[in-house]
């Protein structure tokens, strides 16, 4: 997929791990941004990090690191914006965002969203009480909506489906079984439970 380039958005504050960089934290001897970077690497060839601060303590993992171009940690869109930008530069039509405290995301993701035909994707699961759950950092975006994005962004819009909707995004399903593979980790318990998902299932 040369025309696309892979973002990983690692933007926010992490501030249910305590602070920090929760994307260096180490899960089964290897970081949990270095676990999602080979994932993302075995299916798209470009990967960038969208990353605020100073980005020399991402030195070790060897892609590129992109800021927020909107200020103020306002959410995962600034991060799809930044990716957007830096794709533009480049030349590229679409980037493929994933999170990065989400190691056991789908190794066929950017295949199942090219099946599509879509220009925007959304990734979701089967939930028993809503119907589908939603995971808006795993998407397709093409770089053609980026100053629609900047304006939106700019204009307060802050939930990724309150912007993808009115552009036709369409919904690509992935199994949640054996185990759910957008489980993310957000806290020291779920850091344990994906060491034991580790073991269990050999990720």
């Amino acid at each position: 997929m040369g025309d696309a380039i892979g973002v990983i958005l690692a933007g926010g504050l992490s501030s249910r791990m305590g602070g920090g960089d929760k994307g260096l934290l180490t899960l089964g001897g290897v970081s949990l941004l270095g676990r999602v970077k080979v994932r993302l690497s075995k299916q798209i060839d470009t990967v960038i990090l969208n990353a605020n601060g100073d980005p020399s303590r991402f030195d070790g993992l060897g892609v590129p690191v992109v800021n927020d171009t909107i200020a103020g940690f306002v959410g995962p869109l600034a991060g799809v914006l930044a990716g957007m930008d830096y794709a533009a530069r480049e030349g590229a039509t679409h980037i493929v965002t994933v999170a990065a405290d989400t190691p056991f995301y789908p190794r066929d993701l950017v295949a199942r969203f090219d099946e599509t035909g879509a220009d925007l994707c959304m990734a979701v699961t089967p939930d028993p009480e809503r119907g589908t759950a939603r995971h808006p950092t795993f998407g397709k975006w093409p770089v053609a909506l980026r100053d629609d994005l900047r304006a939106a962004l700019n204009d307060g819009v802050r939930k990724v489906v309150q912007w993808t909707k009115p552009h036709g995004c369409i919904n690509v399903e992935f199994a949640a079984t054996p185990f759910d593979p957008f489980f993310n980790v957000n806290t020291p318990e779920d850091m344990a439970k994906a060491e034991s998902m580790i073991a269990e299932y050999d990720l």
